[in-house]
């Protein structure tokens, strides 16, 4: 039999596991288990160590008693799959799995797994059996098959589902076991707990399964560990039982004496919760799409009036939306709730009609960058066609490395569609996994390249690693992302590094209106999202050059 491997993003590959490995590594387990419940610290399994995974098994194995010793063993436990099994034996050298911009994360998890030793990772699901407390992180998207249709979609359930039932044969049933998922409401309730309870009863459990829902409010960036640990959390349980358990559990390893738990009654309004709360800020997102359409048609520059707005503290919160909002939770969570209405609960009425739309905006908000790319290229007498566009910005917020559901990403597919060549740049990110990895990522047939035409060259697209080698030659150039080291680029440098005047797309209210006349009286052509305004400084240019003549 040939042995498969799974291969990190560094390139480095590892056998998956043989029969053999799986005793070894139970025997191994049981072992330091034993070590560490003399100790008497609590054993936590963390299902999934992604990108809150990671973080959430790394904050609970740093907890600490008032002797400054550890309070948690803390096992991460990953599916040895070809595409994630790599990440076992990177975290049982100490190293974090996944890229972060935050200093705190990758010290901790080497302390804890080098120095503290009470943080490990493994394959095995028999590690359940051990466990006094499983946090399940296992991810659950929302797979739409139309762009800017989100009711033409569904809750992809499957991977919880198997986790569920797999727990439910492995786990005590004095185990806690805490969904920190984002999921549809009702899915602690009604999916979990049958498929648990069912197998409990196969067992010859009869008591329930302690089930608990607290979701994540985790953002990436530099404060990425401290949006799990110094954070407000939401938590319910499907009992008293399991509610004292959780809150128990989510007081010793999080800093509630700063950021208070609350305690909600059942899952479903802790899952509806996050629902609310995610779809609440991608519908203020969305608000401003139209006013900014409004903006660019009408000589409006929709940033200052946000400006204006915001010295109202009642309004303080407004904010521009860029060329989509990306990340992995405003674009889909609304939908789980969409979804979760009829396929959970039962209902056939169409009762939303904010959410699903705010949705299919902000999904398809990025399109609109690809036309002023476009009309910009032909204000300077220049085909879309063939154009050399450089993209300033992959992730979908400044200064972080995160590209999922990145509004750049659709950005290169719609221009690559019409004809042009992309160059991308972005000094957190080295790896464009939706593109380097299109056939497979974040799933098979799933990746946006089935929406467009002519994609597959964009299996090649590599990072610019230069900034200056990256402007050459640009016929375009497009400010997607308001990095910090975009925000003080001078014109002048610019079109010295490009070579010739080009076109400037602002897609996030990069440039002032200093640097605008700039670039035009070099001689380029400047276009920006909800920017209608710069249609006046353009004549204004002309006029002081006629002037000149």
């Amino acid at each position: 039999m040939s042995v498969q491997y799974s291969v990190s993003p560094g390139g480095e590959k590892f056998p998956l596991p043989s029969n053999e490995d799986y005793k070894k590594e139970f025997v191994r387990l049981k072992r330091e288990i034993g070590r560490q419940k003399r100790m008497g610290r609590e054993i936590v399994v963390v299902m999934g160590v992604g990108f809150v995974g990671v973080a959430m098994a790394a904050v609970v194995a740093d907890t600490v008693d008032r002797k400054g010793k550890p309070l948690k063993f803390v096992i991460g436990m990953q599916r040895p799959s070809v595409r994630s099994y790599w990440k076992i034996p990177v975290l049982n050298r100490g190293v974090s799995p996944v890229t972060s911009e935050d200093k705190e994360l990758a010290p901790m998890i080497a302390r804890c797994v080098r120095d503290k030793k009470n943080l490990t990772a493994t394959f095995t699901y028999e590690a359940l059996s051990l466990a006094d407390v499983v946090v399940v992180d296992v991810q659950c998207d929302y797979l739409k098959d139309d762009l800017g249709n989100v009711r033409n979609g569904f809750a992809d359930m499957a991977a919880l589902e198997d986790s569920l039932g797999i727990m439910a044969e492995h786990v005590s049933p004095h185990a806690l076991i805490l969904i920190e998922t984002t999921v549809a409401p009702g899915t602690t309730e009604q999916i979990a707990y049958p498929i648990m309870k069912k197998v409990f009863q196969k067992r010859g459990i009869k008591s329930d399964p302690l089930l608990a829902h607290s979701y994540e409010r985790v953002m990436p960036g530099k404060d990425y560990v401290a949006s799990i640990r110094d954070y407000w959390r939401v938590c319910s349980g499907i009992n008293k039982k399991s509610r004292g358990k959780v809150v128990k559990f989510l007081n010793d390893v999080l800093n509630t004496r700063d950021y208070p738990l609350t305690v909600l009654d059942k899952p479903i309004e802790s899952e509806t919760a996050k629902i609310v709360e995610n779809s609440f800020r991608a519908t203020i997102l969305a608000f401003l799409d139209e006013w900014s359409l409004f903006s660019e048609r009408n000589g409006i520059d929709l940033m200052k009036v946000i400006k204006a707005i915001k010295v109202r503290p009642t309004h303080n919160n407004i904010i521009f939306p860029g060329p989509g909002i990306g990340g992995y939770c405003l674009p889909k969570d609304g939908g789980l709730g969409v979804w979760a209405y009829k396929h959970i609960h039962g209902f056939e009425d169409d009762i939303f009609k904010i959410t699903p739309l705010a949705i299919n905006i902000n999904d398809t908000r990025s399109l609109h960058v690809a036309q002023l790319t476009r009309d910009a290229l032909r204000n300077l007498g220049r085909p879309i066609a063939a154009a050399e566009v450089l993209l300033l910005g992959a992730s979908y917020r400044e200064d972080v490395g995160d590209t999922r559901y990145s509004g750049s990403e659709l950005i290169v597919r719609k221009l690559t569609e019409m004809g042009a060549e992309l160059k991308v740049h972005d000094p957190y990110v080295k790896h464009w996994w939706e593109f380097e990895a299109q056939d497979s990522y974040p799933s098979a047939g799933h990746s946006l390249q089935r929406f467009f035409r002519n994609q597959d060259k964009l299996s090649d697209l590599k990072m610019e690693k230069d900034l200056r080698q990256a402007f050459k030659g640009a016929d375009a150039v497009i400010f997607a992302v308001r990095h910090q080291q975009y925000l003080d680029l001078d014109p002048d440098r610019v079109v010295k590094m490009v070579g010739n005047p080009c076109a400037i797309i602002d897609c996030f209210g990069i440039l002032y209106d200093e640097r605008i006349r700039r670039y035009f009286e070099l001689g380029c052509e400047v276009k920006g999202l909800g920017r209608g305004h710069i249609r006046r400084i353009k004549d204004e240019v002309r006029r002081q050059k006629t002037k000149g003549k």
